[in-house]
């Protein structure tokens, strides 16, 4: 049997970093059913699966910084309506943040050293932590150059 794709790859372990089919409820396999998915809006649930799994979301300001929600309101909707969808963007960032733990989690050897790294400020990033990068677009290219030259021994 062939090896997945390595977008493949990326997909299914963003896929059940958000808690897969338990809260996406629809199979994602391929790039253009994840943007299918992402322009409907993401389930609230899966943005609370990810905040009970990642212990990094709740401490100080971090799901703001990097989802673009605060814990308070999360957790009012949780209460009020559990089948709500994020917005689109909020949905990007979720999936985007999924898929930066989930490719530093490989890098890294495990979950509680990918997470530790994102929120360690790094001498590839001007000493700023990695979770602080990830409201921008070029915020989140900059991570992911940096994870990538990690990856292949290119620290600085």
């Amino acid at each position: 049997m062939a090896e997945p794709m390595p977008v493949e790859h990326d997909i299914a372990r963003t896929y059940a970093l958000l808690g897969g089919r338990d809260t996406i409820r629809k199979p994602v396999r391929t790039s253009l059913e994840a943007h299918d998915m992402l322009m409907r809006g993401l389930p609230s649930s899966a943005l609370l699966h990810l905040t009970r799994e990642i212990s990094l979301l709740a401490t100080e300001n971090v799901l703001d910084k990097a989802i673009g929600i605060s814990v308070r309101t999360l957790q009012r909707r949780k209460k009020d309506a559990p089948e709500a969808v994020l917005s689109v963007d909020q949905s990007n960032r979720t999936w985007k943040f999924a898929e930066i733990l989930g490719r530093a989690t490989e890098i890294f050897g495990s979950r509680e050293a990918a997470e530790g790294w994102m929120n360690q400020p790094a001498i590839g990033l001007d000493q700023r932590k990695p979770i602080d990068l990830l409201a921008t677009a070029v915020g989140v290219e900059a991570v992911e150059d940096y994870l990538t030259r990690i990856e292949y021994g290119v620290y600085a």
